[in-house]
């Protein structure tokens, strides 16, 4: 059954197609008409020039026609342009709620490198991030700075107070399709190029044209220079203009290295502006009901104005410094000292506001993170969200799912630990489902602790943070093995449980670089010491001699398996979780099924 959502977007989406493919019949037809009114105003500049069956002057009749028809042309495209994002917008929603997303949403945000990389404990371990992650299913953010903050709360965990604010924002925001659809169509399809660290450096950045010699001069020198011409104009005497002429060059010479760092560093910081302020210009004008989404707001305003008002007062100060260029603006610049004024004038913006750009961009950013997650939430209505208790780690996930599965396919299983068991020691064949339990628990746990829904009937957990080692392989740049590779993960995981928060492991394969006697005891003295030091988790392998580890025999740590059957040559699997230890090995039979002599 699907979701009310689908109808809603399904609804939305034939309603954006008929409108733009009304608004295409009258772009074609708008097309046909300037044509032919083109081949009328020829006719017509023929028969008076040439033929001169009526005045000239008359032509500039189908020539405003034409003009006219020219701009209702391009507005009419415009708008269709409009309404197939629009459509574009609902069909991409459609897509995530009918499992067919991937590839149609940004994998990562260019920052997300440094968490996407081997260091992080989890990130590549869970796909995060890049081609068919869980960044690609979630964002929705138009800036990088919702891009970045909600790559932020998945690859870190929240402390519960957060999480609850979160929950509350995403409630609030869930149903707002009309809000979404709106910050979706801003600008062009990409993310505005806003670069939030540039422009906070900027923002803070001291002024470098603040004394009053200088503000004095922007004035004096364009002034005098205009006195000069007057009475050059009164006198005939040319000498004042020149002198005053020298006097401003003189001036752009000697501010020629400061003016250059504030006209360029502007320039190069803000470039993007113009989306950003359709982004808080529409997020101020929205009326949210939730008192935290509500105090989230004000960090959009200053004592008098909202912070769109402000930056598109920037918006156009950057315009006037980018038509320094302009041939005619060059004219201008030695008799007005142009390029000083905008400078000032980026200057006298900086030192008013620039104290809170990163304010506003953190606000922005956290905002559109949270409307990604109540998209989800929308889309997803049967997932809930986690319930947090206290005291030592423990997490009871009942019918648990991966969100990345489609949901045919999607396979759910219940697991339980914390309190007296503290591992499970999860057996069976490779492609039974091994891996894929590790990485259900661990995503769904990183949602969880980014203030997310869950693919689960329920979840409830204390905080907890993640640390995995599922994707291990060797390196032929760093000259490591994959052994070397996992024990130094290993060793991430163990510096993991030393902090605050007690820590899941999601262990996959464990140890099967070595030879089994020195597999047994790491295995041994890593699960003691994980136990030891609060952590709970799951590890997974096929080698049945780790099945009976210290610690299995007082149920600190559970055999679970998944178990396979070989028919006519072919393996299949239910992929269903069971208690115990794997009874079954058909590694053999499978081998000879294929041709293999053994």
């Amino acid at each position: 059954m699907q979701p009310p959502a689908h109808a809603a977007y399904s609804e939305r989406l034939a309603a954006r197609r008929a409108r733009a493919q009304q608004l295409e019949t009258r772009h074609e037809r708008l097309a046909s008409a300037r044509l032919w009114l083109a081949s009328a105003a020829a006719f017509m500049a023929l028969a008076a020039l040439l033929w001169e069956w009526f005045d000239a002057a008359w032509l500039w009749l189908p020539a405003a026609a034409f003009l006219a028809l020219a701009l209702y042309h391009n507005k009419v495209a415009a708008q269709r342009d409009f309404s197939l994002r629009a459509a574009n917008f609902f069909a991409r929603g459609l897509a995530r709620i009918e499992d067919r997303w991937q590839g149609s949403g940004p994998s990562a945000p260019p920052t997300a490198t440094s968490w996407a990389d081997a260091s992080h404990v989890y990130a590549a371990d869970l796909d995060l991030f890049g081609p068919g992650s869980l960044f690609e299913l979630l964002s929705l953010a138009r800036t990088r700075m919702g891009e970045d903050e909600l790559a932020r709360w998945l690859c870190a965990p929240a402390m519960v107070e957060e999480l609850l604010v979160r929950q509350a924002c995403i409630v609030d925001l869930r149903e707002r399709i009309d809000l979404r659809e709106r910050l979706a169509l801003l600008g062009d399809d990409a993310v505005t190029t806003v670069q939030p660290e540039a422009l906070v450096r900027w923002a803070e950045a001291p002024n470098r044209l603040h004394t009053a010699a200088i503000r004095w001069s922007a004035w004096l020198l364009p002034l005098a220079f205009a006195a000069t011409v007057l009475l050059w104009a009164l006198t005939g005497l040319a000498a004042p203009i020149l002198v005053s002429a020298l006097a401003a060059l003189g001036v752009l010479r000697a501010l020629k290295e400061p003016l250059q760092h504030t006209l360029g560093s502007t320039e190069n910081a803000f470039e993007g502006l113009k989306t950003l302020t359709a982004v808080l210009d529409t997020l101020e004008n929205e009326k949210f009901s939730s008192p935290q989404m509500t105090s989230l707001l004000q960090h959009l305003r200053d004592a008098q104005h909202s912070a769109s008002q402000i930056m598109g007062r920037l918006a156009l100060t950057v315009q006037l410094i980018e038509s320094r260029r302009n041939l005619f603006m060059q004219i201008l610049e030695l008799p007005l000292l142009y390029s000083l004024q905008v400078a000032l004038a980026a200057e006298r913006w900086r030192s008013r506001h620039g104290r809170l750009v990163g304010a506003w961009l953190q606000a922005t950013g956290r905002i559109e993170a949270l409307l990604s997650l109540a998209a989800y939430s929308h889309e997803h209505p049967a997932d809930p969200f986690p319930e947090f208790t206290t005291g030592s780690a423990r997490l009871e996930g009942t019918e648990l799912g991966h969100p990345l599965l489609a949901a045919q396919r999607c396979v759910r299983n219940s697991v339980s630990i914390g309190e007296h068991t503290r591992l499970l020691l999860v057996s069976g064949s490779n492609m039974s489902g091994k891996s894929t339990l590790l990485r259900t628990v661990g995503i769904n746990v990183v949602l969880a602790m980014a203030g997310a829904p869950v693919r689960a009937s329920s979840l409830r957990l204390t905080p907890l943070q993640v640390g995995a080692s599922i994707r291990i392989n060797d390196s032929l740049q760093a000259g490591s093995s994959r052994f070397y590779a996992e024990i130094t993960r290993l060793r991430q995981l163990y510096d993991l449980t030393l902090q605050p928060l007690p820590a899941l492991v999601l262990l996959d394969e464990v140890l099967q670089g070595t030879n089994s006697r020195d597999r047994r005891i790491g295995v041994e003295g890593m699960v003691s010491a994980f136990i030891d030091k609060g952590a709970i988790g799951l590890i997974s392998t096929h080698d049945l001699a780790l099945t009976d580890i210290r610690g299995v025999a007082e149920a600190r740590v559970v055999n679970m398996h998944f178990q396979d059957e070989l028919q006519d040559g072919r393996m299949s699997f239910d992929f269903t979780l069971r208690p115990g230890v794997v009874t079954k090995s058909n590694g053999v039979e499978l081998m000879r099924s294929i041709g293999l002599q053994v």
